[in-house]
């Protein structure tokens, strides 16, 4: 057995927690989840934290925290779908406070690509790697040699005039009753501008809808190679431990 970690995955309509072995980078048993408090302010989401991390792994265990925003030195500089009282926030003081143990704080984007990169679809590539979550939105992780580029905000990269996220993502497709060659020429319309600005190796790409990745990959166009996402939902809660372990190491 590794070491365990407490890894807390925040999403809009739930928040996740999990118990992750960092050193082979798998989930502890099942996830326990709880719905999102609403509003979802720094205080009522703090006291969920709190609550699973009790539940989970009690003790003074160190706890990761995948947030939808911004967040720079445990500070939240954006907030998607949580309250927006969240913005100037500093997280980590407030949640060590209340859960008295050290905890670390990143979007929630790179906690998956993180764990896809260092035991997912990534494991055994070293170049340029771009993590892409296709869901309400569009959320992004770059890799470059293993190694994190924080906060990126591809999604929200114009096309068309608009948000790529407002023309190709999961919600859209769904909204909008697109089959899938319809929503792959949109993703593709995303890819080619990532490619040219980017030069990628590879697309990892991850979501709910990556479960359906054979349907639609040989609809999809790139000069990267292209990869589902392995760890489906426990992506976020995974990434969220290897975060926590990385600061204490």
């Amino acid at each position: 057995m590794g070491r365990e970690l407490l890894g807390i995955d925040v999403g809009g309509s739930s928040v996740k927690a999990g118990r992750v072995d960092i050193d082979a980078g798998r989930l502890l048993g099942g996830l326990d989840s709880v719905p999102t408090p609403s509003p979802s302010t720094p205080a009522a989401l703090t006291a969920v934290f709190r609550d699973l991390a009790a539940a989970t792994v009690p003790g003074t265990t160190p706890v990761g925290v995948a947030l939808p925003s911004v967040i720079k030195r445990g500070t939240v500089l954006t907030a998607a779908n949580i309250d927006a009282g969240w913005i100037g926030t500093d997280a980590r003081a407030l949640a060590e406070r209340e859960l008295r143990r050290p905890v670390v704080f990143l979007n929630d984007a790179d906690a998956a690509g993180v764990a896809e990169v260092r035991w997912g679809a990534g494991r055994d590539f070293s170049g340029t790697i771009v993590m892409l979550t296709f869901g309400t939105g569009i959320g992004s992780a770059l890799f470059n040699g293993g190694r994190l580029w924080p906060n990126s905000e591809f999604g929200h990269m114009e096309l068309k005039g608009v948000d790529a996220e407002l023309r190709a993502s999961a919600r859209v497709r769904t909204a909008e009753k697109l089959d899938f060659p319809a929503w792959a020429e949109r993703v593709n319309e995303y890819l080619a501008a990532m490619d040219k600005l980017f030069w990628p190796d590879m697309y990892i790409l991850g979501g709910a809808i990556s479960e359906r990745f054979a349907e639609f990959a040989p609809l999809l166009r790139s000069q990267a190679a292209l990869r589902p996402a392995q760890f489906g939902n426990h992506a976020g809660v995974i990434g969220a431990a290897l975060a926590a372990g990385d600061a204490q190491a």
